[in-house]
């Protein structure tokens, strides 16, 4: 049996009542944050580190935080929800965009 090893360090990360797995330079889409373009954010719900020393929260790792900056804000296509009441002569139609922000990893600290 041959183990393999991860080469690369992830975290899995809780905002937005979402979990995200990432790992450094990447770029993720998350629930709206109150910040703008630039700014830098940390997470410090960090629930799981992997790589070569895997490290598992109970509930959160102890210490364990991921840093990112803003790349920009923005709104999800628009999606159309449409209510239909048959033989009622009832319909409702609405638009909504749920907004986003882009936030690139650049630090996972363990």
């Amino acid at each position: 049996m041959i183990l393999r090893r991860c080469m690369y360090m992830y975290a899995i990360i809780v905002t937005g009542g979402k979990q995200y797995k990432v790992s450094e330079g990447e770029s993720i889409f998350v629930e709206k944050l109150d910040a703008a373009a630039g700014d830098k954010v940390t997470f410090d719900q960090v629930v799981f580190v992997g790589g070569d020393n895997a490290k598992v929260g109970t509930p959160l790792v102890d210490g364990a935080s991921v840093e990112g900056s803003v790349e920009k804000q923005g709104k999800q296509k628009k999606i159309t929800i449409f209510r239909y009441k048959p033989k009622k002569g009832s319909t409702s139609k609405k638009g909504h965009r749920q907004p986003y922000t882009k936030v690139k990893i650049e630090k996972i600290n363990a």
